[in-house]
């Protein structure tokens, strides 16, 4: 059995999410996923919509993940993958070349993310969109102030 071991924020769960998950999944028979607890992003300064508990159900309900485990720090990685015994160590290229030293333990892979699909992208519409909404709702009420004022 080929194990491989990813890790995650997996806010907002999104397509780019699956096709990564899948993609893992084609290289083994088993994918564990380790999903970055509410207090490791308070540490890595990102702000999570979906708290740990329902990420981590999302993660479970996908048919191509097996196992979810929290990351609590950036040092248990190793231990980690000892523990899963994984056979494959594989995360997004944006770390490329930063856990080369796990390639002793497991073969460490760094896979492009899906095209112009990030949480990140999302929450800063998400953010645009409420900005417009509160500007909208002030020039709504600046309107019904001025129109009370002339009653």
């Amino acid at each position: 059995m080929k194990t491989i071991v990813t890790y995650g924020t997996f806010d907002l769960y999104h397509v780019g999410h699956v096709r990564l998950l899948k993609r893992l999944k084609a290289l083994g028979d088993r994918l564990v996923v380790g999903l970055s607890t509410d207090e490791f992003n308070q540490v890595k300064k990102k702000k999570v919509i979906i708290p740990f508990a329902e990420r981590k159900e999302i993660l479970l309900s996908c048919q191509y993940v097996d196992d979810v485990f929290p990351e609590n720090c950036w040092e248990q990685k190793r231990e980690d993958l000892l523990r899963e015994k994984a056979d494959i160590f594989a995360i997004g290229d944006d770390w490329a070349g930063k856990f080369d030293d796990l390639g002793d333990i497991a073969e460490v892979l760094y896979l492009p993310r899906t095209k112009d699909i990030s949480t990140t992208e999302l929450k800063t519409v998400l953010s645009e969109l409420s900005r417009e909404k509160v500007q909208e709702i002030r020039n709504v009420s600046s309107h019904l102030l001025e129109l009370a004022s002339k009653l």
